[in-house]
């Protein structure tokens, strides 16, 4: 490992060093940032450079620590922030044109943590606009790619996010996930992530002029990608940090009681009649053997009906969107966003009016359901999309496009109405007549057991490996 090779390091590796002196928070961030401008240009995951004050509050950060401060758990971190949320005299943009001049008051809860960690933020990643996309692209920043090649979408809402960490840029990248905005860049890249559950991050804008709806409020959650599952567990305690200013967030430890026995994971290949792909199946099975070699018993058995609770729900969530939002995407929206919405609307009909408060209240139904069931199963390992994942502006492409985007998506935003913690994890690269492809699957553990989904994300990147080394021998990197 050479001084220009700092980029390279995790998280964990990077904070072994910064904190044992090895390496100053100047030198991590000066690497990250020379990696930023070498490859972001092809990319255009970055659209906020801010290196200025990087390198300005990785030398306080040296500073501080010279002079006996303690150093914080993420000390000299580079990571990145999506745009949709929060920092303190930046543009909160969304992706929209007419929000290009919202400018943060003040940082949300989830920058806050990270930096009273000790991380520096090197830039803000793309996002499209409103964050209502599996894809990545607006009138504002334009398109973001993925670093495996074009004929991948990078995945969204938090593409940028996970272009950029997979291609190097910053160890860590805050994301948020409202139906799969932190598994579908995870899945498009390579990287890995844990969707957490209701109320495990403290999550606030101050910028926003009015509280978010209750479904918004309910499935919207904030988390990062990272290219190890080591970083999760290293990070993850930092971002739970309590805010006061979410009045709803659940104080708990990271690390929940260790569990007697061989933990069970429900194992499924069930995609509700859409084809699996013989790629994904392969995935699945590479992902079911690693966690056997682990020790976790392992069992081929369905889980409660994600089908139905994750189509509901997700009718729901538009439901809120067209009561709303609506106004708001047809007044700043662009044709291309106000066109997907009318299409999302046809492909989950909203449930709105008296029916929405009834599929509200069945919500803890298909709860109850799934904490019954994993008082058996802990763990339940799925696919994340039965097929490999898709090209650039798919879901533009009318209700074929929107169909194979989200259509069929359920165990994704199944896991948001359910307000259950979900990692994706890599489990294959395949090689497809396009080109080169990860291939993601799906943990989804107990309510309040991150760390569990996050540890058998571990295992099953022991066997597999880091997904970004083939990726950034590609790259040339």
């Amino acid at each position: 490992m050479t001084q220009t090779d700092i980029w390279r390091l995790n998280a964990t590796d990077l904070t072994a060093l910064t904190r044992s002196g090895d390496l100053s928070a100047e030198e991590v961030t000066q690497n990250a940032i020379d990696r930023m401008h070498q490859a972001n240009p092809a990319l255009n995951a970055v659209v906020e450079d801010l290196s200025t004050e990087a390198l300005s509050r990785a030398r306080d950060l040296d500073v501080a620590v010279a002079g006996g401060a303690p150093a914080g758990l993420l000390h000299g971190v580079p990571v990145t922030i999506k745009i949709n949320v929060d920092q303190k005299g930046h543009a909160t943009s969304n992706g929209v044109v007419a929000l290009k001049d919202v400018i943060a008051p003040d940082d949300a809860p989830v920058v806050r943590n990270l930096q009273n960690a000790g991380a520096v933020v090197i830039g803000r990643t793309n996002t499209p606009e409103f964050s209502f996309r599996a894809d990545t692209d607006n009138p504002l920043h334009g398109r973001t790619h993925n670093p495996w090649g074009r004929h991948i979408s990078p995945g969204g809402s938090s593409g940028g996010a996970g272009a950029a960490v997979m291609a190097g840029i910053g160890a860590l990248a805050h994301g948020n996930d409202i139906g799969g905005s932190l598994r579908f860049p995870a899945a498009a890249n390579g990287a890995v992530t844990v969707k957490p559950g209701l109320g495990r991050v403290p999550a606030w804008n101050p910028s926003q002029q009015a509280e978010r709806g209750i479904l918004a409020q309910s499935m919207s959650v904030q988390g990062l990608i990272t290219r190890s599952a080591a970083d999760l567990h290293l990070s993850m305690p930092s971002l739970i940090a309590p805010d006061p200013r979410d009045p709803f967030h659940v104080a708990m430890p990271w690390r929940g009681e260790a569990m007697d026995g061989p933990i069970k994971v429900a194992f499924t290949k069930n995609t509700f009649g859409y084809a699996l792909h013989p790629e994904v199946d392969k995935a699945l099975d590479t992902a079911r053997d690693a966690l056997v070699d682990a020790g976790y018993l392992v069992e081929e058995i369905d889980p409660p009906d994600v089908f139905e609770c994750g189509r509901s729900g997700y009718r729901a969530l538009m439901g809120e969107v067209l009561t709303l939002l609506r106004g708001d995407i047809e007044a700043a929206g662009s044709e291309t966003i106000r066109e997907i919405f009318e299409v999302y609307f046809q492909e989950f009909p909203p449930i709105v009016e008296t029916d929405l408060i009834r599929i509200l209240a069945k919500r803890t139904h298909y709860a109850r359901e799934w904490s019954v069931f994993m008082e058996d199963y802990p763990l339940v390992l799925s696919p994340f999309l039965p097929q490999p994942f898709f090209k650039p502006d798919r879901d533009t492409e009318g209700a074929e496009g929107v169909h194979e985007v989200l259509g069929c998506a359920v165990y994704s935003y199944s896991m948001n109405f359910l307000g259950l913690p979900a990692a994706c994890v890599p489990s294959r690269l395949a090689e497809l007549p396009n080109g080169s492809q990860p291939i993601n699957v799906q943990i989804a553990a107990r309510r309040w057991r991150e760390d569990m989904a996050v540890d058998a994300a571990a295992a099953i990147e022991a066997r597999v490996g880091q997904m970004c080394l083939p990726l950034w021998e590609k790259m040339g990197a």
